[in-house]
């Protein structure tokens, strides 16, 4: 168990740093203000059509630019949210969500929370997902990343009150760097067996003869951005222990490293920026340190269990109680200090379900 627990870790850091570096270093040319290499021509057009200034903002400016930004958009969602019922693309006709659930859901998406007091399959319509929560998901998302644009920014200039420019940093952010990465997440996820469709529920009989209701929708396209943005919010309510949501090994290995790939890279991106990529590695692993010792002791913890289990006629003392058994007890420990640590809330395992000692750590 040792030595599996040390492979998982050593193969996810190695691809997360190989990763994490090139687009660090791509992160730091749009912090620098400088447009991606063959994008020029398509930003020029999107200034005129969205009438950006190219002129900076002081720090006043970019923050009242990303409060109005982000008012909108929680505006929208809780419109679309109360509206759902009357609105398209909503095969199962769930009903137009209440005004206090409408508003706690439109403020959790927005401010990138997503704290949800729902379950997805039986009260979201599909378009609700997709053009609702899936949108907010890249848009939060963007505004967090450009507000750390504008804190490097910040590092890295002296003499100066300009921080860059809010519309800007959260266009590029969405366009050339989220949604690229959304694409091929999504392609992949559905290569793996993600769902995306948008056909009604389907009603299968099981072996014992049963009906059981097979939820369906856009699952691919949202959790790609679920993750890379670390958002947390899931389409159906387990979340990434959902094989809707998260099929294999391989797509639970993929989503761990999605989760951690923006922030890693803007460590590295941050190094860039000041010209001292010392400063950037002494970030990347502090963060390493204290995110592996955190794993460590959560695998630890839930590999030993509870000494009283064999007692009461159990096979083993490992802890799996709220595991799925598809990722086992050592991914399902790695992804709860993760999603944590990144303050993601996506989840393949149900953290409640944890020994003392494991979950505690996520929640630390």
């Amino acid at each position: 168990m040792a030595t599996e627990a040390f492979l998982l870790l050593a193969s996810f850091l190695a691809v997360l740093l190989i990763l994490a570096q090139p687009l660090g270093r791509l992160l730091s040319g749009i912090i620098l203000d400088r447009a991606i290499a063959g994008t020029a021509a398509i930003e020029a057009v999107l200034w005129r059509i969205c009438g950006v200034q190219m002129k900076e903002m002081n720090g006043r400016q970019y923050l009242l630019a990303l409060l109005l930004f982000n008012l909108a958009g929680m505006i929208f969602l809780f419109t679309l949210l109360m509206l759902q019922g009357v609105l398209p693309l909503n095969p199962q006709h769930f009903p137009g969500l209440s005004w206090h659930l409408a508003f706690n859901t439109a403020v959790s998406f927005v401010t990138n929370t997503n704290w949800q007091s729902y379950a997805g399959e039986s009260t979201m319509s599909y378009l609700s997902q997709m053009v609702g929560l899936a949108v907010q998901n890249f848009f939060s998302a963007a505004s967090g990343i450009a507000v750390v644009f504008a804190l490097i920014r910040a590092f890295s200039r002296q003499q100066t009150d300009q921080l860059g420019n809010a519309w800007r940093d959260v266009i590029r952010i969405t366009l050339f760097i989220l949604f690229p990465l959304s694409l091929l997440m999504a392609l992949f996820l559905v290569s793996q067996g993600v769902i995306q469709n948008f056909t009604p529920y389907l009603t299968a009989t099981t072996l014992e003869g049963l009906r059981q209701t097979l939820p369906m929708g856009p699952v691919a396209s949202q959790e790609a951005i679920k993750i890379i943005g670390t958002n947390g919010g899931g389409f159906f309510n387990a979340n990434s222990a959902h094989p809707f949501e998260n099929p294999t090994d391989l797509t639970n290995f993929v989503q761990m490293v999605m989760i951690f790939l923006i922030p890693a890279a803007l460590c590295f991106a941050f190094g860039e920026t000041v010209r001292d990529r010392r400063q950037g590695n002494t970030l990347l692993w502090t963060m390493s340190l204290m995110f592996v010792v955190a794993a460590l002791l959560v695998m630890l913890a839930e590999t030993r269990g509870n000494s009283h289990l064999p007692l009461l006629g159990a096979d083993s003392a490992m802890n799996w109680e709220g595991k799925e058994s598809r990722f086992g007890i050592l991914n399902s420990s790695l992804f709860a200090v993760i999603t944590t640590a990144a303050s993601c809330g996506a989840v393949n395992a149900m953290h409640d379900s944890f020994t003392a000692l494991g979950g505690m750590i996520p929640c630390g």
